[in-house]
């Protein structure tokens, strides 16, 4: 896959409403980008809202991304992401 300029062209802008996405960096800026990726996901779309970042990151990075994000992330989100990894489960709220 070659450099990605424009994230928007992989998420729905919607995600992004607050930055312009060509100037996210998909290495400096994964710990923005994988917990927006996934902020509005649910059971119903986890499958297909996570395989694009599964396209640029690692299980281990989505992971770490996630349980150390200030974002807004639900618990529910969290638990997909364990069940699909098989790694112990994390919560953001507790």
């Amino acid at each position: 896959m070659g450099v990605i300029k424009d994230i928007s062209q992989i998420f729905p802008k919607h995600l992004f409403w607050d930055v312009d996405p060509k100037n996210l960096d998909i290495l400096d800026d994964r710990d923005f980008i994988i917990p927006r990726a996934l902020i509005a996901t649910t059971e119903e779309t986890f499958a297909k809202d996570i395989q694009p970042l599964e396209q640029l990151y690692s299980k281990t990075q989505i992971v770490k991304e996630l349980q150390r994000t200030k974002e807004r992330i639900s618990n529910e989100v969290c638990k997909l992401v364990a069940r699909r990894y098989h790694v112990r489960q994390f919560l953001r709220y507790q």
